[in-house]
């Protein structure tokens, strides 16, 4: 296992990169832990893949270093890093047997019989395949073949780290999410160092120890689950994170309230003048549907029974705005505002959270 250091870390695809724009991954500065499980999330194209590839030994930075403990490895291949890769698509060879296929990494290493037929039983085990070791792996189905990747990712004890790029693309939904439960246990076993790579918020959030979002070439929050969900750093991470994503309203903030389209709403801290483009964002689980005259004013447009809770699609000012009500909960005769728990609204400017000068004090559960 390793930690891993991204120092100064950036990468262009251009020859000769001029300014920001150039780069598909800007400049990153991070330490990830010895045998922590992470997951880079973000939407297609946001840089996550250029980033797994350059701690992969697949692509040289443009710029800074990779570290693995104490040594460098900037510019050593794969093999050299010691390290297992899963690709999004199965990579397997068809003439071995799905018991060869699994076993080929550690009889290229020279591993002992006994230990080798082993650990190939628990790993079959674990992806479910155990029934079809003698089988070829030729004319298995896509969603089998990429198991067996998984597979011969997971059979070395030995390797620095484990990385994995959109595995469970092909997989059916509910393998998908035995296969994750299965991850993290084999994780919290063997203590690797995983590094994980999903659009899928779900995958990233049931996986990891913690999760590095990545907007632009960015990692623009790394933070556990709790620490998104709770506080996001970036808008971004608010409209990614939580189904649906964090409300954000255009704002002029000044003290302790934020003036909204001419309607105030108390803020939870007091904040000093701020610039650029300033919002407020607030999940839709601290909104609630009130009748009177405190609140936003909105305009209904519709309720969605997705099960577990109600879904409120409302509008503001032409602005989206969701809330999530009970399972059941009707709708007050005359209700046209939303209410916000204070003390969970946060401030942006230019899409960064801004910290409060001082909290207000306000009772636990109260909304404006």
């Amino acid at each position: 296992m390793a930690k891993i250091t991204l120092d100064n870390l950036a990468h262009s695809y251009l020859p000769n990169p001029k300014g920001e724009a150039d780069y598909a991954l800007k400049q990153l500065d991070h330490v990830w832990g010895d045998g922590e499980a992470y997951a880079l999330l973000g939407a297609s194209g946001c840089g996550k893949s250029t980033l797994l590839n350059i701690i992969s030994g697949l692509l040289v930075p443009s710029r800074g270093r990779i570290l693995f403990g104490d040594r460098d490895v900037t510019r050593d291949d794969t093999v050299a890093r010691n390290i297992a890769q899963v690709f999004q698509f199965p990579v397997i060879y068809d003439t071995m047997t799905v018991g060869d296929n699994l076993a080929f990494p550690l009889r290229n290493r020279g591993m002992d019989a006994a230990y080798i037929a082993a650990r190939v039983q628990e790993i079959a085990t674990m992806i479910g395949m155990e029934h079809m070791l003698r089988r070829k792996a030729r004319g298995l189905t896509a969603d089998a073949k990429q198991k067996i990747s998984l597979g011969r990712g997971m059979v070395r004890e030995d390797v620095n780290a484990i990385l994995f790029d959109e595995p469970l693309t092909v997989i059916d939904p509910h393998m998908k999410w035995e296969l994750r439960s299965q991850l993290k246990a084999l994780h919290k076993q063997f203590g690797h160092t995983m590094i994980y790579v999903t659009h899928d918020q779900t995958e990233a959030l049931t996986f990891a120890d913690k999760v590095a979002v990545m907007h632009d070439g960015r990692v623009v929050q790394l933070g556990t689950p709790e620490e998104l969900f709770e506080r996001p750093a970036h808008t971004f991470v608010g409209y990614f994170i939580g189904s649906p994503g964090m409300n954000l309203i255009e704002a002029e903030v000044s003290g302790n309230t934020a003036r909204c389209a001419g309607h105030v709403v108390p803020l939870g801290g007091s904040y000093k003048p701020l610039k650029g483009r300033v919002q407020i964002g607030i999940r839709p689980e601290f909104v609630t549907l009130a009748a009177g005259d405190d609140g936003l004013p909105v305009t209904i447009r519709r309720i969605e029974d997705v099960g577990r809770h109600q879904i409120l699609r409302a509008e503001f000012a032409g602005n989206p705005v969701n809330a999530i009500l009970p399972e059941g909960m009707p709708v007050p005769a005359g209700a046209n505002r939303l209410k916000f728990r204070r003390e969970r609204i946060g401030v942006y400017a230019d899409d960064w959270r801004v910290a409060p000068l001082h909290a207000v004090s306000t009772p636990a559960r109260e909304a404006v």
